[in-house]
């Protein structure tokens, strides 16, 4: 990040709009918008939000397959004919 143009103050967004849009494609940075000094939003590029979503959409499945292992290294787990017995039951489904 370059805090000389990747934050920018809520007015200078509003003002130069298509420039600071231009300059998210050319970087695929995002800036920071401030307003009375804080930091408030963040405007990002299409593209690299969808990237940043697909990594994030990732992390969740490993930490998914990383809880599972830890059930299993646990005895947290049960056979799966158990859980579908206990399902016909409560359902009163036929076998």
């Amino acid at each position: 990040m370059d805090i000389t143009k990747d934050i920018q103050p809520m007015t200078t967004f509003r003002n130069h709009s298509a420039e600071i849009m231009r300059h998210l494609k050319r970087t695929r940075r995002p800036v920071v918008l401030t307003v009375n000094g804080k930091a408030a939003a963040v405007v990002q590029d299409a593209e690299a939000y969808q990237q940043l979503l697909d990594i994030a959409a990732g992390a969740d499945a490993a930490e998914g397959i990383r809880q599972g292992l830890d059930d299993i290294a646990q005895g947290r787990t049960r056979p799966a004919r158990d859980v579908f017995e206990a399902i016909r039951a409560d359902h009163d489904i036929p076998r």
